[in-house]
């Protein structure tokens, strides 16, 4: 049974949340992104993400206290929100609810992952090395459409637990099935069940086997989408989309009902990030008529995540419902910029590497920001910047406290 003490702490962390979710600042950053995501240009938007917290904790202020291993991930996870306030708040709203996910079962499409692993000396995985498993049209056979079971009880289990827990002190929502809804990247799929290297070398080999992977694929994801919109388990609210802001005033869709959202009221991200090392013909023929029968689905689509889009313009402009697309920090912000002007939002990835070198170069952190603002300003572009897949700051977390100062000050001047 858990303790007074463990429950004591939850509530004390749950109760700072709250606070700081009630400043009138949290409005007036909500109201910044519904202007960057109408595609007005309000100042730009910084977000960070990704981080690595192993390298975070300074005065235990990440450190778990509860006893019962049942508490520990809502404890970790509060006293992540308070850290990110303390340190580095940037443009993230701090919301006064806790999301419960609905529990969804029958998402497997019948096809296992076989990998080999590279471990660190901790024991932490550092690579993977992944076997092909579409060699032949048999092959693509074995997968199988989803057949999603909507476990109730067990989902009510958890919110009434959270709720008897801090209810009182933070709004308690049960908030869909986020995890099997909102990433529409079919491409990051495939690398896992056919390697890179195999799925690149696939589209020159058998380019017709690739076709059908995809159109199986295709099916398999927008008949998870119908099932989760008939099953009533799709999210009621999305305040973040890819790690940006997801606030805007043009979803839901006209006819919105809360009690059953659709799949038109919601955002999703895609990209097809190993199409770094593909021509534009290609991503026309190998991704742009595939994901485009899911992006239509949805109200907005984030499109993009690491690989470079400067020379993927045409492309992206075909595919419905983009609304955001990032741009790498192996994207030319130039090009990108003159190919996005104020028709989406430039959703800048500043280079994490910067945090991650011998000594901290401050002034480089600025001019590569100064830049990208510079040319975002000159061709019209609403911009945020996002940073991101940060792996290392060399056990200076007062790094990315500083990267935040400077963030703030270059999109606030």
């Amino acid at each position: 049974m858990t303790n007074s003490k463990d429950i004591q702490i939850i509530r004390s962390l749950a109760a700072r949340v709250s606070e700081i979710a009630q400043l009138p600042v949290q409005e007036e950053k909500r109201s910044l992104w519904r202007q960057l995501n109408s595609l007005q240009r309000p100042r730009p938007l910084v977000i960070v993400d990704q981080v690595c917290w192993g390298e975070m904790n300074v005065d235990d202020e990440l450190t778990c206290q509860t006893t019962d291993p049942a508490l520990r991930g809502i404890e970790g996870e509060l006293r992540r929100w308070i850290y990110k306030w303390n340190h580095f708040p940037v443009d993230r709203v701090v919301e006064s609810f806790w999301g419960v996910s609905h529990r969804v079962t029958g998402a497997d499409m019948g096809v296992e992952t076989h990998a080999e692993y590279a471990e660190s000396h901790s024991g932490s995985v550092v690579g993977q090395r992944y076997e092909n498993q579409f060699q032949t049209e048999a092959d693509v056979e074995k997968i199988q459409m989803p057949n999603l079971v909507y476990d109730k009880a067990e989902t009510m289990q958890r919110f009434n637990q959270v709720s008897e827990l801090f209810g009182d002190i933070l709004d308690v929502r049960l908030n869909g099935a986020t995890c099997i809804v909102e990433h529409q990247g079919i491409w990051d799929h495939i690398s896992f069940l056919m390697s890179v290297e195999g799925a690149l070398y696939a589209m020159i080999d058998t380019p017709e086997l690739v076709h059908k992977v995809l159109a199986k694929m295709v099916a398999f994801y927008r008949s998870n989408l119908e099932q989760c919109e008939a099953l009533g388990v799709l999210p009621q609210t999305q305040h973040t989309i890819h790690c940006t802001g997801a606030y805007t005033d043009e979803l839901p869709a006209e006819g919105y009902d809360p009690a059953r959202p659709r799949v038109k009221d919601l955002w999703c991200f895609a990209m097809a990030q190993m199409f770094s090392s593909v021509s534009p013909a290609m991503m026309d023929e190998f991704e742009v008529p595939y994901v485009s029968q899911l992006a239509d689905m949805f109200g907005m689509v984030y499109y993009g995540c690491c690989e470079p889009l400067h020379n993927k313009m045409d492309q992206v402009r075909k595919i419905p419902n983009v609304r955001k697309v990032s741009m790498s920090p192996w994207a030319d912000p130039q090009r990108g910029a003159e190919e996005i002007g104020g028709d989406y939002v430039f959703s800048y990835k500043p280079n994490p590497a910067h945090l991650a070198m011998e000594g901290f170069d401050e002034g480089l952190v600025r001019r590569e920001l100064e830049n990208v603002k510079s040319l975002c300003d000159a061709n019209g572009c609403p911009v945020e910047f996002i940073l991101k897949d940060i792996s290392t700051v060399r056990e200076k977390p007062q790094r990315l406290w500083k990267w935040a100062q400077i963030a703030m000050d270059v999109a606030e001047r």
